[in-house]
């Protein structure tokens, strides 16, 4: 006779999906719902979105950088002792002074105060010391995708990360969002109303740029030109400055979206349709170029959508580093691969269609390239997932990033805050908390800066080679 199972239970319990009572289920389970449903849970969602948003913002709704104290600012943003960075101070007073909350309390200054600071320091102080960061002259700005087409791996707030430390650093920084769910917008405070104020019209405009080439073409051979329409007329009269917004932050600015840029997944594989010879993973690259963003910035990160949709491919051919961040788990190692493996069919299908027509007409070749490729543990538990972790570096190699992201307390409680950890006031944690915290990302920006600095110095180089000749 085998022993009840119930008995085995030290607790006496079953497990809590037997003896469901249907009728309980039934009362519990509401009405059916409908598509009206929908609607009604996200104005539920708009309402609590806005309540929290609304954390820390001003009076007139706007968001504002918090300030950083002389400990913070002599420790992590400007290389110099404290004593030195107060006798600077003193002996300079048309500099920033920072202000007091209490009598003889401890100096705080805002980011824009801390970057005139540092452009004194670089300017003034000794040249062994990196005040300034390094940025070469004359080369334009580089661009960073973030991407990984399983959502929930840290994308979005990787990519968020890097823009801050990058603007910390001293960098001037641009944050253009790709994802129609608009999170990056969200943590940088963006107000998009439509989707005249994303990308969408910058894609809009290289098509209908194309096709008034196309069109001058054919009026050339005596054939009728295809009209544009009211939204490629419209398209043809913006600037990516005029998408441009300021943040909160005063070396951030952004190009946000919202959910009707979604629009375009179905708008762009229409214009290439009608339009075959339309390079449309062209068309975020050479309309910022020919706007002149690429001169404006430092870097630029694209966020992009967690799919491998037309957006993603114009964020992925424009970036110059590709960063991929997934969590030290067999599904997100499995999804990751996949999603490489997409990347390797999709941009080998535009060479070798394109190569095709340009080995018959003489043109040069075309050939997708970046400076970089990596992937990067997020979320990163070290008493759990150290030995997949060393598993998926061996498969990997150098394409993984030897760095791991920790997830600490300090990322838990700034999300609860609706901030991001280099907006969070280091007075509202635990020292220590706060310090381990942010050592994870400060390690995640510095892996990603030496890759940032080995391609522009590899330009660099390239550049004094053909000027040479």
């Amino acid at each position: 006779m085998k022993p009840d199972s119930r008995k085995a239970d030290p607790r006496g319990e079953l497990p809590p999906y037997f003896n469901i009572d249907p009728d309980l289920a039934l009362s519990q389970l509401g009405a059916p719902s409908t598509t009206a449903k929908f609607g009604q849970i996200a104005k539920a969602c708009e309402a609590g979105r806005g309540d929290l948003s609304s954390r820390g913002l001003e009076a007139d709704g706007s968001r504002q950088l918090r300030l950083f104290s002389t400990w913070e600012i002599t420790k992590y943003l400007i290389p110099v002792a404290t004593g030195h960075f107060r006798r600077v101070l003193k002996q300079n007073p048309d500099l920033p002074q920072g202000r007091s909350e209490t009598i003889g309390g401890a100096k705080w200054f805002t980011l824009d105060e801390v970057l005139r600071l540092r452009a004194h320091f670089g300017h003034e102080g000794s040249k062994a010391k990196e005040y300034l960061p390094y940025r070469p002259e004359g080369l334009p700005a580089k661009m960073v995708a973030v991407a990984n087409f399983k959502g929930g791996v840290g994308k979005t707030s990787t990519a968020a990360h890097l823009a801050m430390s990058a603007a910390l650093d001293g960098y001037k920084v641009l944050v253009i969002d790709l994802d129609s769910q608009g999170s990056m917008t969200s943590i940088f405070g963006g107000k998009v109303e439509d989707e005249w104020q994303t990308v969408f019209p910058l894609m809009a405009r290289h098509y209908a740029t194309h096709l008034r080439g196309e069109n001058q073409r054919r009026l050339d051979r005596g054939e009728a030109p295809t009209p544009l329409d009211d939204t490629l007329s419209e398209a043809l009269k913006v600037k990516a400055q005029d998408l441009v917004q300021k943040t909160h932050w005063p070396n951030i600015d952004l190009i946000g979206a919202q959910l009707n840029l979604y629009w375009a997944e179905f708008q762009i594989p229409v214009w290439r349709m009608a339009a075959r010879g339309w390079k449309l993973w062209d068309a975020l690259t050479e309309s910022l170029e020919a706007d002149g963003l690429l001169s404006d910035y430092d870097m630029i990160f694209l966020d992009t959508p967690p799919a491998l949709g037309y957006l993603t491919i114009n964020g992925l051919a424009a970036s110059d580093i590709l960063l991929v961040p997934l969590g030290a788990s067999f599904l997100e190692f499995d999804s990751t691969g996949r999603f490489f493996d997409m990347l390797h069919s999709t941009f080998g299908s535009i060479e070798e269609a394109e190569n095709m027509a340009a080995r018959a007409l003489g043109r040069e070749e075309l050939n997708f390239e970046w400076d970089a490729v990596r992937a990067v543990v997020t979320r990163f538990d070290g008493s759990q997932q150290a030995e997949l972790a060393a598993l998926m570096q061996a498969y990997l190699g150098p394409t993984l990033s030897p760095h791991r992201q920790d997830f600490t307390a300090l990322i838990g409680q700034a999300g609860e805050q609706v901030q991001g950890i280099y907006e969070a006031d280091y007075r509202d944690f635990n020292r220590e908390t706060y310090v381990r915290g942010r050592e994870t990302f400060d390690a995640t920006y510095a892996a990603f800066k030496q890759l940032l600095i080995g391609s522009w110095r590899r330009d660099e180089l390239a550049q004094a080679a053909e000027a040479a000749q």
